[in-house]
């Protein structure tokens, strides 16, 4: 009688730690995920197993629904018992995660983590998009996924064709780690959003600002891009375009003489994804006005 209320308590404290899954209906194991990369949670939505996230990073906020997910700090300050808290199966991340104890004292605390590519480009995104559907079981969706991506793609190929004027443009974030506004674009190391650009049919606007922690005037002034494209939390924090205005430097470009400020949303221009192309589209739609660039549906 002993050993059957042993054996009975135990298996309770397994299930109730989470460590026994149900099965989804066609056969996968249903996980307990922390997700701390915006590009992953894109992707794990994707996928079909966003129900199986628990908690996120504070800048994973697409689709609409991850936003109701409870978070656990900014990916680059991250709360550890925020993470211990959600009791996850698994941890994933693209190495982008802080601060530097955060990994450690997630491994001592029992936890497991996953570490993916980056999807800095289109073709790593698709690598991405492999890498995490093998590990989650969903092979045949990426691969669906993925001709669409491609077939996504080929409009914006099309695009590019008709496009005649090459405007410079820059993109400016507001880092809420630092509780700053940075340049994004235009320095020496190539970024998404400087490839998203291109793709675009735009030109980059050189930026010779040093650091990420202090904007320089004198440097976007000197840039003096066409069109400046500011990220979804700075450009609301500001109250609109004319009101970013007051960034400084940024009055002096002819993207401000111009009313050439767009709001641009920062999880569509740092990584690329299932809906690059039709972020590309959009994006080409705010450099080329003229243009009558078709919408991706």
């Amino acid at each position: 009688m002993k050993k059957i209320l042993l054996f009975t308590l135990m298996a309770a404290t397994l299930f109730s730690c989470g460590r026994f899954r149900h099965k989804e209906p066609d056969g996968t194991k249903s996980l307990r995920i922390v997700c701390v990369s915006k590009q992953l949670t894109e992707m794990v939505f994707a996928l079909g197993r966003g129900h199986d996230i628990v908690a996120r990073d504070l800048t994973s906020t697409y689709p609409d629904s991850a936003k109701l997910l409870p978070t656990v700090g900014y990916h680059r300050l991250l709360s550890v018992e925020g993470i211990i808290s959600m009791n996850p199966d698994v941890v994933i991340h693209c190495n982008d995660i802080g601060p530097e104890t955060v990994i450690p004292k997630l491994k001592d605390a029992g936890l497991s983590l996953k570490a993916f590519g980056s999807a800095n480009s289109y073709d790593s995104s698709k690598m991405l998009l492999k890498e995490l559907a093998a590990f989650l079981g969903e092979t045949k969706r990426a691969d669906s996924i993925i001709a669409k991506m491609d077939a996504d793609m080929n409009a914006v190929y099309a695009a590019q064709k008709t496009l005649t004027d090459t405007p410079t443009v820059m993109v400016i974030h507001y880092g809420q780690a630092n509780n700053n506004f940075f340049v994004m674009s235009g320095r020496k190391n190539e970024g998404p959003a400087d490839r998203l650009i291109k793709l675009a049919g735009g030109k980059i606007a050189v930026y010779d600002g040093k650091g990420a922690k202090q904007i320089s005037a004198e440097a976007i002034a000197l840039a003096n891009p066409d069109v400046i494209i500011a990220t979804d939390f700075g450009f609301d924090k500001m109250g609109g375009a004319e009101n970013f205005k007051t960034v400084p430097g940024v009055a002096l470009t002819n993207a401000a003489k111009n009313n050439r400020i767009y709001r641009f949303e920062e999880h569509d221009m740092v990584y690329f994804g299932p809906r690059t192309a039709e972020n590309v589209l959009k994006l080409m739609s705010l450099l080329h006005p003229a243009k009558n660039v078709p919408e991706k549906k």
